[in-house]
């Protein structure tokens, strides 16, 4: 079994789509090992998404992450993260395949509702961030 970090983002937290983004990934069988509703402060976000830091929506991304709740969740399955990554859907909800996630609920590159863990190092690292969070608070 493979674990892999999901996080649903504040756009989808806003606007009250967590059940149903919850229930297309259990649909998928994945078995949900952690889930914790957390608001990253700007900090946080930073630290998260850090090995983008030399790109330029960095900031703005950090900015919206730490701008309202998420759902971070550790998801386990089969093969795992390939898995989600299809499930999800590219970060361009408008390039996203129809019926991914993205492709759905997805509103512009920045808020496409969600994040997942794109390979085994990301999603250990993810993970171990996720649980250095949850011992702080």
């Amino acid at each position: 079994m493979e674990q892999t970090l999901f996080i649903i983002k504040p756009d989808a937290v806003k606007r009250n789509l967590i059940g149903e983004v919850i229930k297309r990934i259990e649909n998928e069988g994945f078995e949900i090992i952690e889930l914790k509703l957390l608001k990253l402060t700007l900090h946080q976000a930073q630290e998260f998404y850090k090995v983008h830091k030399s790109k330029p929506f960095y900031e703005p991304l950090c900015k919206f992450m730490s701008s309202g709740k998420s759902i971070f969740c550790v998801l386990e399955r089969e093969d795992a993260i390939a898995h989600l990554r299809k499930v999800i859907g590219v970060t361009d909800p408008q390039k996203a395949e129809k019926g991914t996630i993205r492709a759905l609920f997805g509103g512009s590159i920045q808020e496409n509702i969600v994040h997942a863990s794109d390979s085994k190092q990301s999603a250990e690292q993810e993970i171990a961030f996720l649980k250095t969070l949850l011992a702080s608070s």
